[in-house]
């Protein structure tokens, strides 16, 4: 057993870790600790292809842990193990056929690229060196604020940025969005076998009507096509029970389809057994009714502006308040 060091909602945290069969597993959570493979969704093909051998040798390396989950992924025919699943998806387009894309796109979304390129916005492959770190420390920096909660990345220094940014160097690529020499936004590609997967997509909100993430994403497919992926995927379609967000409008805008498959949970304690019974594994977003979830993130979204702001205040003040 070792620690490692791991990003959860944006956070860099140390955890307890394993190898396991060629696998790294790490485990998370405090009141129920809970398995997984470290960047199973950035990995290529089944993560675990025999469970039961795989559970053995788990329990040899002495890791803690009440619960192990993981998924089998598209395309499958169905369930392929007698464990407890619940049915997750992902978001994904299919690049076989750039036509059939640009086809199926509503009109609003086709006019978003358009408008792209009449107002000066150039997509191209770039290396990753040190003027486009700075270009996403500017973009990260920009707003403390994004789709409705705190940005985990805001504040990051250019160290940090350089570290987080430079993972799966062999398989990655970055396009970045320009404005004559000014980066306005990127998308970070990971090439898994016949897909390629986002790994990040954040553009300058100021020059939000320039529409630089749909240009990015319009090269995305294209890059999918010319390198003969079959698909472009851009993590979960819908989250929990939250059926309808921005994100979600957003994906469905751009031409990205819910794809479903199976995760896993197989309890490896009785702490495990009744977490999974109950389905507590789930956490409060699993549990709880769409429409109380849907008030609790509205609160959560007024609670972080009134937050922002009274920092800024604060800060204001104090500035002031110096002699």
């Amino acid at each position: 057993m070792h620690s490692i060091e791991v990003r959860i909602k944006g956070k860099n945290t140390m955890v307890p870790a394993a190898d396991v069969n060629g696998r790294t597993v790490i485990v998370v959570g405090k009141w129920l600790k809970v398995a997984s493979i470290k960047d199973e969704t950035f990995t290529e093909g089944n993560v675990i292809e025999e469970p039961e051998r795989f559970i053995t040798l788990l329990k040899q390396t002495g890791l803690r842990a009440d619960v192990l989950t993981f998924s089998d992924k598209p395309p499958f025919t169905g369930p392929k193990h007698c464990y407890h699943c619940e049915w997750d998806n992902l978001a994904a387009i299919d690049t076989t056929d750039w036509d059939a894309w640009w086809e199926r796109l509503p009109q609003e979304t086709r006019k978003n690229v358009r408008r792209a390129q009449k107002r000066d916005v150039t997509v191209r492959v770039v290396d990753l060196d040190d003027e486009l770190i700075r270009g996403i420390v500017a973009i990260y920096n920009e707003c403390p604020i994004r789709q409705g909660k705190a940005f985990p990345h805001y504040g990051k220094d250019f160290d940090t940025v350089k570290r987080e940014v430079s993972t799966f160097p062999e398989n990655s690529e970055f396009l970045g969005a320009y404005v004559g020499s000014t980066l306005i936004g990127f998308i970070k590609l990971v090439y898994l076998g016949p897909m390629a997967s986002i790994l990040h997509i954040v553009s300058l909100t100021a020059h939000e009507d320039k529409r630089p993430t749909n240009a990015l994403l319009a090269e995305a497919v294209a890059q999918c096509v010319r390198k003969k992926k079959t698909s472009l995927v851009y993590g979960n379609y819908t989250y929990g029970k939250k059926a309808e967000s921005s994100l979600t409008e957003f994906k469905r805008r751009n031409g990205f389809d819910k794809v479903m498959f199976p995760t896993y949970y197989v309890p490896l304690t009785v702490k495990g057994t009744v977490t999974v019974a109950l389905k507590l594994h789930l956490g409060l977003v699993g549990v709880l009714p769409p429409r109380l979830l849907a008030t609790l993130l509205g609160l959560r979204y007024r609670v972080v502006v009134w937050t922002v702001a009274f920092r800024r205040w604060r800060g204001q003040w104090r500035a002031a308040a110096r002699p």
